[in-house]
């Protein structure tokens, strides 16, 4: 069988993605996160197509609300002409490594809205809470042709620095009523929020908490001519200050165009994925059970070499051939 043959489906499958078929949108997430070759293959068709789409990523503490904030979000975005696609990282199965699927279940209500996708994906115990499926999947809906990406991370806090990788707008979601736990939470992720939200602002505290995220941005180093944080107010559960909040996303989205901020976040993008990518072939030769491996396993074991030499050795060795093979044909 030929390349070409090989890497039909997924040819066919990125045509279909593209139009916006989700069939094949869902086909292409369950690919990607699968982590197989042909994974590769079909974000390869995608990624010229994708680069278009506004992605915010949402995050907080569990019990901040999040899943109903994304809800409303959601809505108002399609009420704005705007195609959406919501990624909702949940925790994973200790027995599959499966999403929970708990955000899911939480939006049943834009089940029927056919200008709203939901995916629950896995962190599958991904430092930062996002999995590189995540980020992978991200392209996918970005060539899909929507408008908006919703990221809403598992809400474990300051471990959920990876958003600041993938999304334009960083969301942090603060509830009033958490007592101390807020104060470490705003600690963590004060820095990454593009824009912090006191939700369920009905609740007694509540401008306790706005004035407490207030005084702290005052306190945080900030460049001249950097983007002013808001700070917006809502009660997602009726919806009241989301139209303010998207205001406030739309016009973070023209400040990053208009002062370089959106190509910064491109190249940290870029650098992120390049990284993942070489780190995954790096893992798959060293798999491939290389007499050499097994050789620094051993010697590791009898304390003859480190673990840092070890894999010195090992990456040397793995570059070796094609540095041999270049000066044979300069030679």
């Amino acid at each position: 069988m030929t390349q070409a043959v090989a890497n039909r489906p997924m040819t066919e499958l990125a045509e279909k993605i593209r139009a916006g078929s989700q069939p094949a949108i869902a086909r292409g997430l369950t690919v990607v996160e699968r982590r197989s070759a042909a994974a590769s293959e079909l974000l390869a068709d995608l990624w010229k197509h994708s680069g278009h789409a506004h992605v915010l990523g949402v995050t907080g503490p569990a019990g901040s609300g999040k899943s109903t904030l994304v809800t409303r979000m959601a809505k108002g975005c399609t009420a704005r002409g705007s195609k959406v696609a919501i990624i909702a990282v949940d925790p994973s199965s200790a027995y599959s490594g499966g999403a929970i699927l708990g955000d899911r279940i939480r939006m049943t209500e834009l089940a029927e809205d056919r200008e709203i996708y939901i995916r629950s994906m896995a962190s599958r115990g991904a430092t930062g809470g996002l999995s590189r499926a995540v980020l992978d999947g991200i392209s996918l809906l970005d060539a899909a042709g929507f408008d908006v990406i919703i990221l809403e991370t598992v809400g474990v806090g300051q471990a959920e620095m990876d958003v600041m990788s993938v999304a334009h707008t960083v969301l942090v979601v603060s509830v009033p009523g958490l007592g101390d736990d807020i104060q470490a939470i705003k600690a963590g992720l004060i820095e990454i929020a593009d824009i912090h939200v006191v939700n369920k602002a009905d609740r007694p505290g509540a401008d306790l908490t706005y004035k407490q995220l207030r005084e702290s941005l005052r306190l945080a180093h900030r460049e001249a001519g950097s983007w002013n944080v808001p700070i917006v107010k809502c009660v997602a559960a009726t919806g009241e200050g989301v139209a303010e909040l998207l205001d406030k996303s739309e016009k973070h989205q023209r400040w990053m165009k208009d002062h370089g901020g959106l190509r910064e976040v491109e190249r940290r993008n870029a650098a992120t994925r390049i990284r993942w990518a070489a780190e995954v072939l790096i893992s798959e030769q060293l798999r491939a059970g290389d007499a050499g491996f097994d050789s620094a396993v051993n010697s590791l074991i009898a304390r003859e070499i480190d673990p840092r030499t070890a894999a010195d050795h090992l990456l040397r060795a793995m570059t070796r051939p094609h540095t041999d093979q270049k000066e044979k044909t300069d030679a």
